[in-house]
């Protein structure tokens, strides 16, 4: 029961480090035809360096959520970015995705609140000593 638990905790890690990589990859750097910093604080109407803590936050938190080192560390990162994002953005629009809703962010948020609660578990790359963090 414990590998079953642990691979699916693995795979819950990867689908969310793929789009938060994805994400602030495009802030951070302009990947994927993404906005770059300046694109995104003009977007969000916030400072460029708010920009760049969202861009850090997405691109370390999926690194850190696809390896298992600092997982919670990571979640928690995505977490606050998550709800920055349902509250800045999607809340106005409702649940509906279709609409600008905050259906695929709160889906985010509690992904990443189920690693910060529960690690990264067995699957990680993080040594012994920092496992649970």
């Amino acid at each position: 029961m414990a590998k079953g638990k642990d691979g699916v905790l693995l795979i819950i890690r990867i689908a969310s480090a793929l789009a938060f990589l994805y994400h602030g990859a495009g802030i951070l750097f302009g990947a994927f035809g993404g906005p770059r910093a300046a694109g995104f604080a003009t977007f969000t109407h916030t400072s460029l360096t708010v920009a760049y803590l969202v861009g850090l936050a997405q691109f370390c938190g999926g690194l850190a959520m696809l390896t298992g080192i600092f997982a919670r560390i990571g979640a928690l990162c995505i977490a606050i970015v998550m709800v920055g994002a349902i509250h800045l953005v999607h809340l106005k629009n409702g649940f509906d995705i279709g609409h600008g809703g905050m259906e695929y962010a709160l889906t985010q948020l509690l992904i990443a609140i189920a690693v910060l609660f529960a690690g990264a578990g067995k699957f990680s790359l993080a040594p012994k000593k920092i496992a649970n963090w």
